[in-house]
């Protein structure tokens, strides 16, 4: 172990990171369960992706989500059954399906971004307007530098 590994070094960034994140989905899914939405778990709220969950093929879903093909399919299912979502042929793709949300996902996807707004506003709160708005700028830079089409790459340019 090198001496920067050593426990008494600082978390590296997306260590940091990851504990805020979480709190942000946790308060995201208890905002979601508080205004009736019963039928849904934490990873079925997490397919809401900003900026929205519709037309996104679920391929596409699994490779940002970073899980099996199987695993969002199973999800999307349960999505369906409960008729927040249908899945329909991809007019660019026929083979391909993507997913359209319903009125009632449409209901949901307002209540997941009512509620992500508000555990921002709470972060905002926490930090002060001058850090929030560094904090903000300073991760909205490196997402755009990191990614390109969408895609975080790896350092070497590929796709992880």
């Amino acid at each position: 172990m090198s001496s920067s590994d050593s426990p008494s070094s600082p978390p590296y960034v997306g260590a940091l990171l990851r504990p805020c994140w979480q709190w942000v989905r946790d308060q995201i899914y208890a905002g979601v369960t508080a205004e009736g939405y019963d039928d849904l778990n934490a990873a079925h709220v997490a397919l809401f992706r900003y900026p929205t969950l519709d037309r996104q093929r679920p391929s596409e879903l699994a490779e940002q989500l970073q899980i099996t093909r199987q695993s969002v399919n199973d999800l999307i299912g349960h999505l369906e059954r409960c008729g927040y979502v249908t899945r329909r042929a991809d007019a660019a793709d026929g083979r391909a399906r993507v997913v359209r949300l319903t009125a009632k996902g449409r209901r949901l996807q307002t209540t997941i971004t009512r509620h992500a707004r508000a555990a921002e506003d709470h972060i905002a709160e926490l930090l002060g307007p001058r850090r929030f708005s560094q904090l903000r700028d300073t991760l909205a830079e490196l997402a755009h530098r990191l990614t390109d089409d969408g895609s975080v790459r790896a350092l070497d340019g590929t796709k992880p």
